[in-house]
């Protein structure tokens, strides 16, 4: 029955109180439990794109001399491959030969099977197609005839149905079984498909060494959603159909490899949980702790009472558990109502992580019931009035300069090149994180709050007196030595709002950074918002497509540097704009002036520079295909380049490589505004079936295994939500509470003669601060923190951003939500001033 009465003159005279207190640890629930939504679901699309992007999940090559009668897995279509010496055609007079090529068998029903292997661009495919680059090579249309030039046999022709792409040609044309250094550096350009039945007719009397059987398999995709498990899962189905083989088959595992992609950037993105959840929920702790807080003399006060009227110890334990259980109950089902609506809303899935509401209730004990615990007898009521209170330990022994010293040393080896967050063992199936990266942004946060703490609990007299000077007029020395009184909740406060304006600072930082880098892989990717290749258009007739804003050419071929056959680029450096993380040793600008300077400048990459030991403006002669050596001077570093693949490539002067070799052109094209998609479907109608032509759109899905391409708008939203929620409450809640818990104070100063004008002058000097404190400390936390996560967490970003992203419109609601609640909590606090002192101290 006590505990009844206790809790219903809770709920009757203090329930701003006690719904403050469950709105601190419904935060502390509603953002980890929406963040273990996102986290389930970011998982689950990364396994269905890996899935997605897959065109065929096994390649099951049998071996020379062998017989295969294992039934194959799930789906399956038997492809047979031969390897000739060339096709050759007769176009307007013209003679056009290639080199060698692979001829494939392709049974009945197979581009239905595996939609995802080839495209058809022209034609129909009922009968032999030839794939996009081969039908350049050759000028060959739909009802062209070719003739297949088959080794130990006579020559044979062939009319050609249709033209198609192969989008997937490079794991089609793999060496199953070989490691990945010994695959071939790039899938073969003349390649022609052919009916089953038609390729027994042609190519069963060839040598065996020159024909390959496989099985193209598509498994069972009823996988766990974790990209880990769904691997674990794919590469032990995959080695038990080789033990049932016994070596008569090698099964080349596509799935297993897109997959092992997609668990390390599952990784990261439980890293990414861990680094944006984690402070919000400890701001949201403290939060609902300073309220708490607020109300601790009150409550010494009441159980001390208490104690006078006989209550026992374990009496006021069960009175402070029964709060705690109200606080904390109330304050989960709110959290995790709460999550359910925003995971309904931005998620479609109103599923929510029901751990956190165990995180709840622990919040809820550690900041409700320990402090009911603490005091309970009358000596502990007894406040001291005067005297000097020792300053906190770590306070006296610098412990935040500690913490931002460690965060310092931290940061420095964690931002060495060469560091890897998260750990990738080649040829182990585990992968690890390593968490010791955390320790620089956590330690980084917890100085620079306990920095903030130190400053407004250190603030001189002076500067007090100086800022209440406006406010206050005569009165600022009064004002000063009051707040001086008062300092202790007062660096609370502004801790709390300082934190809060640097959360929301760093995570707006953070994902707006990651927003535009995510643009950026894309175009790295593509080229351009639009790029067109294997076409004899001019650049002038592309410039006049609707849309095109700008054509850029870019020369491309193949070179050897030694024996390593890499993409040899031609670029026009005082026109071609490049980002500067593309570069080592200087600006894209100083390379690319580099390059212009000299006509036979070549960028190399790094890999290149260390294998050959080359040092700036050594000659580097560079072999062709066909035999022809070209001098080049090595002239600077180039990392990343647009279109090139990620290991070796070459950079030199358009003008100068088109002198010396015949190279293929490729166009960048700008669009105007208009959707990248809408002009390349342009493009498509006015170039023909020949030219390959992408765009970035189209890239930004193909590379959705990185988890650059993981939607994070919902998260976002989300996050960015939660931080101006917490904003305002650090700042007006708490400054509410405190001029609550001194009403006393200012009704005695009513008594003695003070004016609510004068009144008014003691708490808007308190919101200038505390405004002061959230704005300075705030800001300098918040970018310190931005640039250090954006740079542990480097290995999100590909390539890592030349600066970082500021949202400024989004920076200017919370500087605008953050003035004001500040501005309402002066507001109702001078407004209170003004009630009768005599009915205020009544009530006390």
């Amino acid at each position: 029955m006590l505990i009844l009465i206790w809790l219903r003159g809770l709920l009757s005279r203090r329930a701003g109180r006690l719904a403050a207190a469950a709105a601190g640890i419904a935060l502390a629930v509603a953002l980890p439990a929406a963040l273990g939504a996102f986290l389930a679901s970011a998982k689950a699309t990364m396994t269905a794109r890996s899935i997605q992007r897959v065109a065929v999940d096994w390649q099951v090559e049998q071996q020379p001399g062998q017989t295969m009668s294992v039934p194959m897995p799930g789906t399956s279509r038997q492809v047979s491959f031969a390897r000739i010496d060339g096709f050759e055609s007769r176009q307007a007079g013209q003679t056009l030969t290639t080199g060698a090529g692979q001829v494939l068998g392709l049974p009945a029903g197979y581009a239905a099977t595996f939609p995802g292997e080839l495209r058809l661009l022209a034609g129909n495919a009922h009968g032999p197609m030839l794939a996009q680059q081969t039908a350049a090579n050759l000028h060959a249309q739909p009802g062209a005839s070719i003739t297949v030039r088959r080794p130990g046999l006579p020559d044979t022709a062939v009319a050609v149905t249709g033209v198609v792409e192969l989008p997937a040609a490079d794991s089609l044309f793999q060496r199953v079984g070989a490691p990945p250094g010994a695959q071939p550096q790039a899938p073969p350009d003349n390649v022609l498909l052919l009916p089953e039945a038609d390729w027994h007719r042609m190519f069963d009397g060839i040598a065996r060494d020159r024909m390959r059987t496989q099985f193209h398999v598509r498994i069972d995709h009823r996988l766990p959603p974790d990209p880990a498990a769904a691997y674990t899962a794919v590469t032990g189905q995959a080695r038990n159909l080789e033990e049932r083989m016994a070596g008569s088959g090698l099964v080349g595992d596509n799935l297993g490899a897109a997959l092992d992609a997609a668990r390390e950037d599952a990784l990261y993105s439980q890293v990414l949980f861990l680094f944006l959840g984690a402070p919000a929920v400890v701001l949201a702790a403290l939060l609902a702790g300073l309220v708490t807080r607020a109300g601790a003399p009150r409550r010494t006060a009441e159980q001390a009472l208490l104690r006078t009227r006989g209550a026992s110890r374990g009496t006021l334990a069960r009175l402070a558990l029964a709060e705690t259980a109200l606080v904390g109950v109330t304050g989960v089902l709110a959290g995790l109502g709460l999550a359910a609506v925003a995971g309904r809303l931005v998620f479609g899935s109103a599923s929510v992580s029901w751990w956190a509401a165990l995180l709840g209730l622990l919040v809820a004990a550690v900041t409700v019931l320990l402090p009911a615990l603490r005091a309970s007898t009358v000596a502990d009521a007894r406040r001291p009035v005067g005297g000097r209170r020792r300053s906190p330990v770590w306070l006296r022994y610098g412990l935040d300069l500690w913490l931002l010293a460690g965060s310092a040393v931290i940061f420095w080896i964690t931002s060495r090149n060469g560091y890897q967050l998260v750990l990738v063992p080649e040829g182990l199936p585990q992968l690890s994180v390593d968490y010791w990266a955390f320790a620089g942004p956590a330690l980084l946060w917890a100085g620079t709050g306990l920095l903030a703490w130190r400053l407004t609990r250190t603030l001189p007299g002076p500067f007090v007196t100086w800022t209440a000077r406006p406010l206050a007029g005569g009165l600022a020395g009064v004002v000063s030595a009051m707040l001086t009184r008062q300092r202790a909740p007062l660096a609370r406060t502004a801790t709390l709002a300082a934190l809060a304006v640097a959360f929301a600072l760093s995570t707006s930082v953070f994902d707006a950074t990651y927003r535009q880098q995510a643009e950026v892989d894309a175009e790295l990717t593509n080229g351009a918002d639009v790029t067109v290749s294997q076409t004899t258009a001019t650049r002038a007739e592309l410039a006049a497509v609707p849309g095109v804003s700008r054509v850029e050419p870019l020369q491309h071929r193949f070179a050897y540097v030694g024996s390593d056959l890499q993409d040899l680029y031609g670029i026009r450096p005082t026109t071609t704009r490049l980002h500067d993380t593309y570069f080592v040793g200087g600006t894209a600008r100083q390379i690319l002036d580099r390059l212009a300077r000299r006509p036979d400048a070549l960028l190399v990459s790094q890999e290149t520079v260390n294998d050959f030991q080359l040092r700036l403006g050594d000659q580097v002669r560079l072999r062709t295909e066909d035999g022809r050596t070209v001098p080049f001077h090595y002239a600077g570093i180039v990392t990343e380049f647009p279109t090139a693949p990620r290991d070796s490539f070459l950079v030199t002067n358009a003008a100068y490589l088109a002198h010396r070799l015949p190279t293929d052109t490729t166009y960048l094209i700008t669009t105007d505004g208009t959707p990248p998609h809408r002009v390349a479907a342009d493009l498509r109608a006015k170039l023909g079936p020949t030219a390959k032509i992408t765009d970035v759109e189209t890239s930004r899905q193909v590379v959705g295994s990185s988890l650059t391409a993981v939607d994070l708008s919902g998260l976002t939203a989300i996050e960015l939500g939660y931080a101006l929620a917490l904003a305002g409450l650090a700042t007006g809640l708490l400054l509410v509470l405190g001029f609550a818990e001194r009403r006393r104070t200012y009704a005695l100063a009513r008594v003695l003669g003070a004016t609510p004008r004068q009144l008014g002058s003691f708490v808007w000097t308190e919101v200038c601060l505390v405004a002061l404190a959230a704005i300075v400390l705030g800001t300098v936390c918040g970018w310190a923190l931005s640039r250090m996560l954006v740079a542990v967490l480097s290995g999100v970003f590909d390539p890592p951003p030349d600066s970082l992203a500021v949202p400024w419109t989004y920076l200017a609601a919370v500087a605008g939500l953050g003035l004001a609640a500040l501005l309402a909590a002066g507001a109702v606090t001078v407004r209170a001033t003004r009630s009768p002192p005599l009915t205020v101290l009544r009530d006390l």
